[in-house]
């Protein structure tokens, strides 16, 4: 399978089964949609109009070389072993979600999760039932050594010394078993202060800070309850708290909204702001809700990504420049074969522990009775549930199979096909459709920094 495209002056070639991606001239371009099945031949007689035959039989040969070194028109050689794959995966739990705190200061409009509620009570985990869960996944963890662990909610600060004493532990705990703890906290800053960031920056891998671009876009979605906004007092901590980190493993996450569309201007405002790295991310909603994208805001959405991936590359190596999460593509490396098939581990190496202990596959189905799977004490008594989980990757949905980006997303978001189909082996069409477009900004920035590392190369020479 070959997807070609148009970007910001690009002819882009991008060899799905292989990975490879080619920049190429209006010719080739045009070239590789017939050679393969209608041959030399036939394509000199279809583009004659266009090319002289002579360009055309020399195209041909660099499409030849390419195909020699399995680097275009590449068969998909993952589907006829993916069993294989899924039957080799050992029920080994990598990460938790720590629900640290279900309550909440700010009453954003958009939270899946009803004010910290997660459609239950407010409560907040206890250190007891955090003991367990960390002792939980060292039991779980195998041979693993590295293991994750994200202080979630609501709003993790509201229980602030729980989430140091558990780090403390999970310190003791490492030592004795060989593990290796990367913490992460996600706070909306409200009660971010020097102690926190003190340590944070000592304890913590990685820091999430909610903040959702312009002040006024911020304002209407993340307000306290009382309506008043939260921007003017959390946007001065957050910019202290990145540059305390080196303005390195943190990144400042918000969520646009069908109210602010335009949202490449909330990404360059927090660009402008100092902040390098940065997530703002499609809210996902219910038509029902006013906030919610719908099908016909596509071409506005792709248009406001194709702007912010021109202006990533116009900032490329300048001191504005700063990295967007959605953009982020590792073209020579990046996750294995298995965990491109399957994605993200929830349910099965990635679990979310309620205050009370209750274990679910992701943070986004607590709550939903039907995919409790046990508890700290017991552990999974739902195997069920992890195997439905074991098995859906891009083979067993329908709508990936013929996705260009199939690789990328590795199938989407469960939690999403599930609340929007029903089943976890769907997959959220408007959330496709916005990957496909990332994806191919996020290539298309390669290609342009390549580039232009290639013109400053020459240039020093």
């Amino acid at each position: 399978m070959v997807h070609q495209y148009k970007n910001n002056g690009y002819n882009i070639l991008l060899d799905v089964n292989s990975g490879s991606v080619h920049v190429v001239d209006d010719l080739v371009y045009d070239m590789v949609p017939y050679y393969k099945d209608k041959g030399l031949e036939e394509t000199v007689r279809l583009l004659a109009d266009r090319y002289p035959e002579g360009d055309i039989r020399e195209a041909a040969e660099d499409l030849e070389e390419l195909i020699r070194e399995g680097k275009l028109y590449t068969e998909d050689i993952y589907e006829n072993y993916i069993q294989e794959i899924v039957d080799a995966k050992k029920p080994v739990v990598k990460a938790l979600c720590l629900h640290i705190a279900h309550d909440c200061n700010l009453a954003c409009r958009y939270c899946f999760a009803e004010e910290g509620e997660y459609h239950g009570r407010r409560a907040l985990m206890s250190y007891e039932v955090g003991k367990k869960a960390l002792d939980f996944l060292i039991a779980n963890s195998g041979s693993r050594r590295n293991l994750e662990v994200d202080f979630f909610g609501g709003e993790p600060l509201m229980n602030w010394q729980v989430v140091k004493d558990l780090v403390a532990y999970g310190r003791e705990q490492e030592k004795i078993h060989n593990k290796n703890f990367r913490f992460t906290l996600t706070t909306n800053g409200v009660l971010l202060n020097d102690e926190v960031q003190e340590f944070a920056n000592k304890e913590m891998s990685n820091v999430v800070l909610s903040i959702d671009g312009r002040k006024e876009v911020h304002d209407h979605m993340r307000p306290f309850r009382n309506g008043k906004g939260s921007y003017d007092l959390v946007l001065p901590k957050f910019r202290k708290l990145a540059e305390s980190r080196n303005q390195e493993k943190y990144y400042v996450r918000g969520t646009f909204t069908r109210n602010n569309k335009d949202f490449s201007r909330d990404v360059l405002h927090l660009a402008d702001l100092g902040f390098k790295q940065i997530s703002v991310e499609p809210v996902v909603g219910t038509e029902e809700e006013e906030y919610a994208l719908r099908s016909e805001d596509l071409p506005q959405v792709f248009a406001e990504y194709d702007k912010l991936a021109a202006e990533m590359v116009e900032r490329y190596h300048t001191d504005k420049d700063f990295n967007f999460f959605h953009f982020m593509l590792d073209l020579t490396g990046g996750p294995c074969v298995a965990k491109r098939l399957s994605g993200c581990g929830s349910g099965t190496e990635y679990l979310a522990v309620t205050p009370w202990g209750d274990l679910y596959p992701c943070h986004q189905f607590v709550g939903e009775e039907q995919y409790l799977m046990g508890n700290v004490d017991e552990g999974i008594t739902r195997t069920d549930i992890r195997e439905t989980f074991k098995n859906c990757n891009v083979y067993s949905k329908e709508k990936c199979r013929n996705c260009f980006a199939k690789f990328y997303c590795s199938g989407g978001c469960a939690a999403n096909a599930w609340k929007f189909h029903g089943s976890i082996n769907e997959a959220y069409d408007i959330s496709c459709e916005l990957e496909r477009k990332r994806v191919e900004c996020a290539i298309m920035i390669k290609a342009a920094a390549a580039e232009k590392d290639e013109v400053d190369n020459h240039e020093e020479k």
